[in-house]
């Protein structure tokens, strides 16, 4: 069963692209349908989820503060320090980690987690690792596709129905 859900955000949470103001203000697009299972997942099935990204922004931060998301890493080069860690302080094993990205950065991890989900427009590598391939792109709900599959391969998608 997994208990944890990592996501990197540009290319999978976002579209990938970054638009930056003339003030540097910097923006992104999340799709509300990730951002709805999100919540699900981890209010009526007990995810835990976590962010792992190479980029800084306050905006990231924002959106894991509304969907409740507490294990918050930015700016990271080395997403596997970090989840060497994390699996550490949770207890929790591979095999009970699933991580969907779409770039090169997320290959380390990848290679570890029990289950690797990648959006549809991920590089070659990512999509020849990947357990599931998303029908959707980044930023367009591939991460709520790939909640949708866990849930429903470990029976808890009903959770999810039947409360709403």
């Amino acid at each position: 069963m997994i208990k944890l859900i990592i996501l990197d955000v540009d290319g999978t949470l976002t579209k990938g692209g970054i638009l930056i103001g003339n003030s540097g203000e910097e923006f992104k697009e999340f799709n509300v349908k990730d951002g709805y299972m999100i919540a699900s997942a981890r209010k009526k099935c007990g995810k835990i989820f976590a962010i792992i990204t190479g980029r800084n922004s306050k905006i990231v931060s924002i959106r894991a503060k509304e969907l409740g998301i507490t294990h918050l890493y930015q700016g990271i080069d080395d997403k596997i320090v970090v989840y060497e860690q994390l699996k550490k302080d949770l207890n929790i094993t591979d095999e009970e980690t699933a991580y969907i990205g779409d770039d090169l950065n997320d290959f380390e991890v990848m290679k570890r987690v029990g289950l690797v989900g990648a959006p549809a427009d991920a590089c070659r590598e990512i999509l020849e690792t990947a357990d599931f391939v998303s029908s959707k792109n980044g930023g367009e709900g591939a991460v709520r596709e790939f909640l949708e599959y866990i849930l429903k391969k470990e029976n808890s998608w009903n959770k999810i129905v039947q409360s709403n």
